[in-house]
């Protein structure tokens, strides 16, 4: 996997990833002038957790044979007090909807992909407390 993140002039950067695409962000407001136009990078390893969990819960339930609405993942991260400033705790918060999702199963894939198969959580884990939680909705017919 390979990444370069050119300087965009004041606190904006461009990371291009080896597959070819650009993602923009942003230092906070100190020296460099940050303007807030872009997330911030600790932001995009928190938003990159979540995609890689989400994408293990979707990709797990589905073979397992459930119809599934929607799956989100709210994240809320703890960075410690000094430098570096590492995140220190992350909670997960699982939204899960589907047609008729056994709670039991949606738990043990939630935990198979932060136990396991999440790297981004596996690394996250290294500095911080990570905890779990979840919901299960259950999503309307299509007669309402």
């Amino acid at each position: 996997m390979e990444c370069t993140v050119s300087w965009a002039g004041e606190a904006r950067f461009v990371a291009t990833t080896g597959s070819g695409h650009e993602v923009r962000m942003e230092g906070g407001a100190g020296e460099l002038g940050g303007r807030n136009q872009f997330p911030r990078p600790m932001e995009l390893i928190l938003a990159g957790a979540g995609g890689c969990t989400a994408y293990d819960v979707v990709l797990f339930l589905k073979r397992e044979g459930y119809e599934i609405d929607a799956v989100e993942v709210c994240m809320d991260a703890t960075r410690a007090d000094t430098e570096p400033k590492v995140f220190t705790r992350v909670d997960y918060f699982y939204t899960v909807k589907g047609r008729d999702l056994d709670p039991a199963v949606v738990e043990r894939v939630i935990h198979l992909s932060a136990e396991k198969y999440s790297s981004a959580t596996a690394m996250l884990e290294k500095s911080a407390e990570i905890r779990i939680d979840f919901e299960v909705l259950e999503a309307l017919t299509d007669g309402g």
